[in-house]
């Protein structure tokens, strides 16, 4: 498994790279507009990524811009949506607006923090990303 994970708090960012190492190679970045750039890369080398954790609240671009960006990359170049990236939206933010902002633009699941590594490794399983 393949893995992004786009977090501006180096907390967050630290555990759920210790999390998905477990599984697979991880790619980091800080920001949406990094998540973006670095999307294209893996899809230009052959190389795209299985999920993208992304986190909401973040500088230069946000998660929602940064996940509407990505599936409209996806749009464009024709992937079919059974093969497109998993994203998971992952935020502090527990309003409504926010979950259904979210599912609109196309996010696959959404995880509050604090991540739970139970929830996490179920909905992995669920999209098949890892063995039962």
């Amino acid at each position: 498994m393949k893995v992004l994970i786009a977090e501006d708090d180096f907390a967050s960012r630290k555990f759920m790279l210790r999390f998905f190492e477990k599984y697979g190679e991880c790619d980091v970045t800080v920001d949406g507009k990094e998540a973006v750039e670095a999307y294209k890369m893996a899809i230009e080398c052959g190389e795209p990524y299985d999920l993208i954790c992304l986190d909401i609240m973040m500088p230069e671009m946000d998660g929602h811009q940064a996940l509407k960006t990505i599936r409209k990359i996806e749009e464009e170049s024709g992937i079919a949506e059974d093969e497109r990236v998993k994203i998971v939206m992952t935020t502090a933010l527990s309003e409504t607006r926010h979950v259904t902002k979210a599912f609109e633009n196309g996010c696959t699941a959404y995880a509050g923090k604090p991540i739970n590594q139970d929830k996490l490794e179920a909905m992995l399983k669920k999209f098949k990303l890892i063995e039962e």
